[in-house]
């Protein structure tokens, strides 16, 4: 048996590891700017225009941000059909968590909608947390005969076909849930689709309409001011600024569960340090008693939590959604 000598061993030992070390130098870079995360402004691009319920909660997080990742997060906003041009830019961009997107129960409603999306994101997001949720109401005008939601399913069930349902923009959340309604409380109406919500709270008050469904901001200063009466809400609980008003469920439609939600996701690929830094950041931001409170002022419960916890959320309603508009034929796009 031949023995190498110390130094030709070492040698030998040096030239068998050539061959990895590009890859462990393509690596380093990787790791160590992680490490350092982040060294210059953070993006999140939202799929909506400024003023929603969305892009107000995700300023207000941002601006704490600011001081606990040590530099900027800047809120950028591009709406378009679907959520696409948002998820594109995002999945698109280096995974280097400088641009990160915002995605909600409109990302699910695209992939049960549209036939076919330039993104898909199960395999392209790499979630993050959940930022908040935030539900819908059931209202009648202040005048209506209908005192509670089960009046109103009892006389949809004895005039079957006789009446409707406002919501915005069919395939959105206002008007699946509408569908989702008439499917489980089994009753004939006529869901009509405005193309915006003053235009639903319009023909509410001119009676064309008998009930809308609707998220909170759109009709506050409708409800505050005596115009409307808010029957039910569509979440697990009670809404904490409503304690009086059931829920849907717990107004006869077993079931029944309709929430929006949002969280904030990174492209495929992302270190996971760049994951866990962000996402401990996004639990103490959410916990703050004054942003808990900024987030109930605008209907939202701020919700932080893991990032599976987010991606099990996106699958259960693309799953939800997929059967709703399958159900109310609603044509996929």
């Amino acid at each position: 048996m031949r023995f190498l000598g110390t130094a030709r061993l070492a040698r030998r030992v040096a030239l068998l590891a050539l061959p990895a070390l590009p890859a462990l130098l393509a690596l380093a870079p990787l790791s160590q700017a992680a490490a350092k995360w982040p060294e210059k402004p953070v993006k999140i691009v939202l799929p909506f225009g400024a003023g929603g319920v969305a892009d107000v909660s995700s300023r207000i997080m941002a601006d704490k941000l600011d001081n606990i990742l040590g530099q900027r997060v800047v809120i950028e906003n591009m709406p378009g059909p679907g959520g696409i041009n948002a998820a594109r830019a995002v999945v698109n961009a280096p995974p280097d968590g400088y641009t990160l997107g915002l995605v909600t129960n409109g990302t699910a409603i695209s992939v049960a909608a549209f036939n076919h999306l330039p993104f898909d994101p199960v395999k392209q997001f790499a979630m993050i947390s959940e930022l908040g949720e935030f539900n819908l109401l059931f209202a009648v005008a202040a005048n209506s005969k209908y005192r509670t939601l089960e009046d109103f399913i009892q006389d949809a069930q004895t005039n079957p076909g006789k009446l409707n349902i406002g919501t915005i923009a069919v395939g959105g959340t206002q008007n699946l849930g509408a569908e989702l309604f008439k499917s489980l409380a089994d009753v004939k109406v006529t869901i009509v689709p405005y193309k915006g919500s003053p235009d639903v709270v319009v023909g509410l008050l001119r009676n064309d309409v008998q009930m809308l469904v609707e998220f909170p901001p759109a009709i506050r200063g409708q409800v505050a001011a005596g115009k409307l009466r808010v029957l039910a809400s569509t979440g697990a609980t009670r809404e904490s600024s409503m304690p009086d008003v059931p829920t849907v469920q717990e107004a006869g439609v077993s079931g029944y569960l309709v929430t929006s939600w949002n969280g904030v996701f990174a492209p495929a690929g992302t270190p996971q340090e760049v994951i866990d830094t962000m996402n401990k950041a996004m639990h103490e931001v959410l916990a703050m008693p004054d942003v808990k409170e900024h987030f109930a002022k605008i209907g939202v419960e701020a919700r932080a939590g893991t990032p599976d916890e987010l991606m099990k959320r996106l699958k259960d309603d693309i799953k939800k959604w997929d059967e709703v508009i399958t159900k109310a034929g609603i044509p996929k796009k």
